[in-house]
């Protein structure tokens, strides 16, 4: 097909000499200057649509911060057209919601693997198959997150399963949905077996690595938590990433460390 033949990308217009073999993918274009700065030499290289990118540098080695917009359909082609142009590591940055009572707004979340309530996945994987994060890059993740933690509320982290969904308002608002009955029972059969937060992105980002023999992974700062505001526990609200981003950055040096030693 004339659209995916040659090396620019028809969505994110780059070519593979424009981009690094590692990702950081923010959903936010907004965000992307903001993860930049803790490159080394940040360069803006390509803007279309939702897509934002900067390439710059960390230990020698380039990496690129690349926003995916919102949801499924638009993380799977920033992946593939980035699996596309050699990237071969990628790790997501992004914000949820808390609905394990002990995550707190300020937490920092690690992806262990994702329900697969989006749609995207499906096109990747047959229903039952997991959407699971790459091992070492969950490693270097969660070493990074304990250098930047403490106990103090609202600067912890967790490792362990997300939801992943297509719909933002399906839940923070099930009850005005027709299927709200069915919505509030499944988030609460999540909530009984610990799932950790809800995003929208997780899924589809490991399922398209998976199925591309890449390495992914993802962290995510907790904006708020749900289930401790309906109990009316004390909860933090707080839109402050940086934690979180600093997280993926140390994340991708310990990659890039490990990855010269094998």
């Amino acid at each position: 097909m004339a659209l995916i033949k040659g090396d620019m990308q028809f969505h994110l217009k780059v070519t593979p000499d424009m981009v690094g073999k590692y990702a950081i993918l923010p959903g936010d274009p907004d965000r992307v200057p903001m993860i930049a700065k803790y490159l080394d030499n940040p360069e803006p290289t390509a803007k279309n649509r939702e897509y934002n990118i900067y390439t710059g540098s960390l230990l020698g080695e380039r990496v690129s911060v690349v926003s995916t917009g919102i949801g499924g359909p638009s993380t799977a082609i920033a992946v593939e057209e980035l699996v596309r142009c050699g990237v071969h590591t990628f790790i997501r940055i992004g914000t949820c919601g808390g609905m394990n009572l002990k995550v707190s707004g300020g937490d920092i979340i690690i992806a262990s693997a994702a329900i697969r309530g989006d749609g995207t996945s499906r096109e990747y994987m047959p229903d039952g198959y997991p959407a699971a994060a790459d091992y070492e890059v969950l490693e270097a993740l969660v070493a990074a997150a304990k250098k930047l933690s403490t106990k103090e509320e609202g600067k912890g982290y967790h490792v362990g399963v997300v939801q992943s969904k297509d719909s933002f308002y399906g839940q923070v608002a099930p009850d005005t949905m027709p299927i709200s009955d069915y919505l509030e029972k499944r988030w609460d059969a999540y909530v009984k077996l610990g799932c950790l937060a809800s995003e929208m992105e997780a899924a589809t980002l490991f399922s398209v690595a998976q199925a591309r023999n890449v390495r992914a992974g993802a962290c995510f700062h907790a904006i708020w938590n749900l289930e401790r505001c309906k109990r009316n526990m004390p909860d933090n609200e707080t839109h402050d990433t940086d934690r979180a981003i600093r997280c993926s950055v140390e994340a991708i040096k310990l990659l890039i460390e490990s990855d010269r030693n094998k």
